[in-house]
């Protein structure tokens, strides 16, 4: 049986029981230091999806990554929706200068099975969904003529490796990013993030193809 709102509240206030009691002052001298300013090297943009947890999965503490999340890891077009996350890109870019930006887009993923079926009814009462979701739209007509029902587990893995792509490519329409990567001060890459096995594959935007987090840090390291 689910838990009601109440049940769920209380156990979130007792996780934070237990951090202030276990947790924070094994690291008080960090959470200190944090205290009066951030010096992230990565702005991290991921789906909003609950099974996601970008500093578990990347080993990182507070104050390393600056972290945007969002139905579907998309970035409008510089213009299109001039929001949150185009304000959160000037801000890291520009002001944080964060060195890197990562797209992660992961497997089983509703906003992926959503843009498969966009004209559906059911989106009549999420009419704020349907217009978000239009920025992944592209990366749905790579693959042509496609029914909902027909989507399985591999096409939606394949549907989100192509939006983490198109949304890398919108990030290259904003001009703090433009700018940045002119001058060598950012680099950009994409990466899925498969839930059940816990890897993470590196998507190449020149070839389209992607590699292990091994063959990444081999190809970095040759260089």
């Amino acid at each position: 049986m689910a838990s009601t709102p109440r049940q769920s509240l209380i156990e979130l206030l007792e996780g934070v029981q237990k951090f202030d009691r276990d947790v924070y002052p094994d690291h008080q001298e960090l959470f200190e230091s944090l205290a009066t300013g951030q010096s992230p090297s990565t702005l991290f943009i991921t789906c909003s999806d609950s099974r996601i947890n970008p500093s578990l999965i990347t080993q990182t503490e507070p104050g390393e990554l600056f972290i945007v999340r969002n139905v579907g890891n998309i970035v409008p077009p510089y213009g299109d929706m001039l929001g949150a996350v185009s304000s959160a890109i000037e801000y890291s870019v520009l002001v944080l200068k964060v060195r890197n930006i990562i797209v992660c887009g992961h497997s089983n993923c509703g906003a992926m099975n959503a843009l498969c079926d966009l004209s559906s009814k059911k989106f009549d009462s999420m009419p704020t969904v349907r217009r978000w979701l239009r920025a992944a739209e592209a990366a749905r007509a790579t693959f042509g003529p496609l029914q909902a029902e027909d989507v399985g587990p591999e096409t939606i893995r394949s549907l989100a490796e192509q939006n983490v792509l198109l949304q890398l490519t919108h990030l290259r329409t904003h001009p703090a990013v433009v700018g940045a990567l002119a001058r060598g001060e950012l680099a950009l890459q994409g990466w899925f993030y498969d839930i059940a096995t816990g890897k993470i594959t590196v998507l190449d935007e020149a070839t389209r193809k992607s590699y292990s987090v091994d063959e990444a840090i081999a190809h970095f390291q040759s260089r």
